[in-house]
């Protein structure tokens, strides 16, 4: 792709496309060089998943200096962008400047410059588990709605966002699955309070044995045995 004055033109398979561009975009694209358009090309294709140096470097065949120089001329006028991908932090990929990067590259509403935001998770379960506990049932859309409306949070989640959460909760045995009850239909998923909650802490737990990693091991009169754990004599002076 190269541009001429207003006209940009394509080239898809043996065709050849002109496409007639704005005069603020021409100014954008006015004394950029075929090898700058044929990078700025082969990021637009990528579209918001980006696309990072080699792949560039296969798709229009031109050697690494002149790839570099061509996204240094672009990120100047503002037309392309880098942005660091979640799986990998030293992997930058490339995309139009006004794009906003796909879940797959930022790792969507749990990430937080590309690292995973335990307590932000931490504080949404909690919210989603008191309005749980407060309604005594809850479809998913009323759960969004409500933790949506308390403005705990700026960023934008959606649907997908907290069933991931409410998967979480089910896991972790704090609220179970449904279908329908009360006002909603028996086709519906609903979540209610775990009826056996698993708590936090047990008379089990509490005990050096209860979080054993070797309990299957240990007997009397064993290499690991209760004469000489160390860690149930501690806990017995305790």
């Amino acid at each position: 792709m190269w541009v001429q004055q207003k006209l940009v033109v394509f080239t898809q398979g043996d065709n050849i496309v002109y496409k007639e561009q704005s005069a603020d975009v021409a100014v954008k694209f006015k004394g950029l060089s075929s090898e700058d358009m044929l990078v700025y090309q082969s990021i637009e294709a990528a579209a918001n998943q980006g696309i990072w140096t080699a792949d560039l470097k296969r798709r229009t065949n031109l050697q690494q200096p002149q790839i570099n120089k061509a996204l240094k001329n672009l990120e100047g006028r503002s037309l392309v962008k880098a942005v660091k991908t979640v799986t990998n932090k030293n992997r930058k990929v490339y995309m139009l400047f006004d794009l906003t990067p796909s879940r797959e590259v930022t790792g969507g509403a749990w990430y937080t410059e590309q690292d995973y935001d335990a307590e932000f998770v931490d504080v949404v379960k909690q919210q989603c588990l008191q309005f749980i506990t407060r309604q005594g049932l809850a479809d998913l859309e009323a759960i969004a709605d409500a933790i949506k409306k308390s403005g705990i949070t700026q960023v934008e989640l959606g649907l997908e966002e907290f069933k991931q959460i409410m998967d979480t909760l089910v896991l972790d045995g704090d609220v179970e699955e449904t279908m329908g009850g009360g006002t909603y239909s028996s086709d519906t998923l609903c979540y209610r309070v775990a009826k056996a909650r698993i708590p936090e802490t047990s008379a089990l737990t509490n005990v050096p044995c209860g979080i054993c990693p070797v309990l299957h091991e240990c007997q009397p009169g064993g290499l690991v045995s209760p004469e000489t754990c160390v860690y149930f004599n501690d806990w017995l002076s305790f």
